[in-house]
């Protein structure tokens, strides 16, 4: 079973840190906490938690401005916002900095896990569907999309997948694939021109192949299944 992503909440006080824990963690979320904007902000950019939890103030900071550099710095996690400034110009500024929901104190924990749960079926909603490769007629196969390649196409994706998120040599490539043919290992750079071409937009089937200097082609995002 694949753990959960953990959820981040922010805000300046300790105590109340450790009641949106408890509270949270009682609906089956693993919590973790900052204090600080500074030490959160690169965690809102990261890509450790599912969503956030961040009070609008945060001391000398202001949460509306984390959420603000954090959207700005790449964000793409739902972030939920609390504040006991309930008026519609309060409301408005959170959302317009980035947040995805708003919810005003005193609140639930009811309330405010429907709404995490209605981001994290909004973020689903957004995901590629699971890539397929299908031996039997070579293809690559989403629930929106199907990239038919050649033989060879579709052997060399197989041999990334298989080595997701490793960087393979070009070597180790052309030995696997083309070993006794009277080429050089140059070809493996042409076909895997050829399968960028193919499986652009990236973003259809949830992963992208990339070149690392000095070491090779490596399969990043969620690898195909067969």
């Amino acid at each position: 079973m694949t753990k959960a992503a953990p959820l981040l909440v922010v805000d300046d006080d300790p105590e109340i840190c450790s009641a949106l824990a408890r509270g949270l963690g009682l609906h089956g979320y693993v919590v973790e906490t900052r204090n600080r904007a500074d030490t959160a902000l690169p965690e809102l950019t990261g890509q450790r938690y599912a969503a956030a939890v961040v009070d609008v103030m945060l001391g000398a900071d202001s949460g509306i401005e984390l959420v603000r550099a954090a959207r700005a710095g790449g964000a793409q996690l739902p972030i939920v916002m609390l504040s006991a400034l309930s008026e519609v110009e309060h409301r408005a500024a959170g959302l317009e900095a980035g947040a995805d929901d708003y919810v005003v104190k005193p609140f639930s924990f009811d309330e405010l896990v429907a709404r995490l749960k209605v981001q994290e079926r909004r973020v689903a909603a957004l995901r590629p569907s699971p890539a397929r490769l299908r031996a039997q007629d070579q293809s690559l196969v989403t629930d929106t999309r199907t990239e038919h390649l050649t033989e060879r196409e579709f052997a060399l994706l197989a041999l990334l997948a298989d080595h997701a998120g490793t960087p393979l040599p070009r070597g180790t490539i052309f030995d696997a694939l083309w070993a006794g043919e009277s080429r050089s290992e140059n070809v493996v750079d042409v076909y895997i021109g050829y399968l960028r071409k193919k499986l652009q937009p990236a973003s259809d089937f949830g992963f992208e192949i990339t070149t690392l200097r000095n070491r090779g082609f490596c399969l990043e995002g969620t690898a195909p299944t067969r």
